[in-house]
């Protein structure tokens, strides 16, 4: 029986099938932070390759085919032209895997890749208001419908810490890698109540699942603070 893919051996596996084809492959997220919670988290990778054809998806698929047993997601894939030119188009999640991550194979992508702070300001001014208004779209319909409306913040959770590390970023703060030290810090300077997330920062911590009870504050928080945020980024100009 193959051994069970790791995040200790998927470098070498992805390097052996690939040979000179692989720029790089990296790991990045909460893995990489150290603020991965097992069962919760996902295992978040990068690949970099010279190009993308049918024959890389066949060299790739017995070794997915054993990660996605192992429980992880596939990873993101760019040639290596289009990760030189696409940090316009996602200068959050560059700026997010930079500070953040580490090479499992292959050569450090990241010299001579710029992010321009505009273009940070602006995909935040747009992620921001589109959270907003998804999340009161689902708060309109579930309101009295508390696990799945639970769900629903659970899962928008992730993207909003890291469009707080990104205004951090943006401020020239210290952006703190463990979820409770992020809130507090981004929320002194944004303005938001950071003990109003504190049921929902305890599950991003591998706390007890998140459970809303009858005219639980945390929702109404939570969309306060989205909304504060999407505010503070608009005035940033």
């Amino acid at each position: 029986m193959a051994a069970k893919l790791t995040v200790e051996t998927l470098g070498d596996a992805v390097a052996r099938a690939l040979g000179q084809r692989l720029v790089s492959l990296l790991l990045y997220g909460s893995t990489a932070r150290g603020t991965h919670v097992p069962k919760r988290s996902d295992v978040n990778t990068l690949l970099i390759c010279d190009s993308v054809d049918e024959t890389l998806f066949e060299l790739l698929a017995p070794l997915m085919r054993d990660w996605r047993r192992a429980g992880h997601s596939p990873p993101l894939i760019f040639t290596e032209r289009e990760w030189r030119e696409s940090s316009d188009a996602f200068p959050i999640e560059y700026e997010d895997m930079r500070q953040h991550y580490r090479v499992l194979a292959g050569r450090d992508p990241w010299p001579g890749i710029n992010v321009a702070r505009d273009h940070v300001r602006r995909q935040l001014e747009h992620e921001l208001m589109g959270k907003l208004v998804r999340l009161r779209q689902a708060y309109a319909a579930l309101r009295g419908d508390r696990k799945p409306l639970a769900r629903v913040v659970v899962g928008s959770a992730g993207g909003f810490f890291t469009m707080l590390r990104a205004v951090l970023r943006l401020a020239a703060q210290p952006v703190p890698a463990a979820p409770d030290e992020l809130v507090r810090s981004a929320a002194a300077l944004i303005g938001f109540s950071a003990e109003g997330l504190a049921a929902l920062v305890r599950h991003a911590m591998g706390g007890p699942a998140l459970r809303l009870e009858p005219g639980d504050p945390l929702v109404p928080a939570y969309l306060a603070a989205v909304a504060r945020t999407a505010d503070f980024v608009n005035r940033l100009g």
